[in-house]
């Protein structure tokens, strides 16, 4: 069993796009999604690669949609499958897809992968199938950890940043240098916007699904549901402002395949 499998066993991604932290980053992405879909579902097809236990894909299949979903780890598949939607799933690794053809994508979702894919080479592997499955003038949306939300949080909130800078793991610029063994790849924009350029994409926009909200998990929990109904409000009002991204703890950007 791989690290990420033995990770995914024991993490419940079910569960937490279902927490108020994650129905942010869940209803706000699906808000981004819905600009993009047409209302005319004919020959209309979205992929969802590293769809973990279906979160999106379900919902999208159950609103009329043409999904296909790809998932590496075994046990989230298995999750996904068990729903009964009408989602075809395949058991895949992002950075080989050959068994979908070339240019049959409309949309692709591609929120899981580049989480845990590390350095340049490897993320390349996987947005050139991505790019390669979707079609021309089709939309890849792309979601990263943020390396600002993994200093603050694992760092300095566990008072582990002084260790992590003897170790080599935090350089002097304050970005996260993770070693292979370790399962999440945190960026910058500055990363980002080198990968887009390294791929050929070109971005429509890039917006934050949660802003703050992983920072709140207790005060979003204590919300009544008008406050919190108020706050996905908020999120969704300003999650495209340019001083707040990457202040979050994911980013998501769209990318127009030509």
């Amino acid at each position: 069993m791989t690290p990420i499998e033995k990770y995914y066993n024991k993490h419940k991604e079910d569960h937490r796009l279902t927490t108020r932290h994650g129905m942010v980053e869940f209803l706000v992405s699906m808000k981004y999604i819905h600009d993009y879909l047409p209302e005319d579902k004919t020959d209309f097809k979205i992929a969802d690669i590293g769809a973990g236990t279906g979160r999106y894909s379900v919902a999208l299949a159950s609103e009329g949609y043409d999904v296909t979903a790809v998932e590496l780890v075994r046990h989230n598949l298995e999750i996904l499958e068990s729903k009964h939607a009408k989602v075809k799933c395949w058991p895949g690794d992002a950075r080989n897809l050959s068994f979908l053809p070339d240019k049959t994508f409309d949309l692709t979702i591609f929120f899981g992968p580049l989480y845990h894919l590390h350095g340049d080479k490897e993320r390349l592997k996987a947005f050139n199938e991505v790019k390669r499955i979707t079609k021309k003038g089709g939309l890849i949306l792309a979601a990263y950890v943020m390396n600002d939300y993994s200093v603050l949080t694992y760092c300095f909130r566990e008072e582990r940043i002084d260790t992590l800078f003897q170790t080599g793991h935090i350089d002097k610029n304050f970005h996260v240098q993770p070693s292979e063994e370790e399962l999440y790849e945190y960026v910058r924009l500055e990363d980002i916007n080198r990968l887009n350029s390294l791929a050929g994409l070109k971005r429509e926009k890039i917006f934050s699904p949660d802003g703050p909200a992983d920072y709140m998990r207790r005060e979003l929990n204590a919300m009544s549901q008008e406050t919190f109904n108020r706050f996905v409000e908020y999120q969704m009002c300003n999650a495209e402002r340019p001083e707040l991204l990457g202040a979050g703890s994911h980013l998501v950007d769209v990318l127009r395949v030509e």
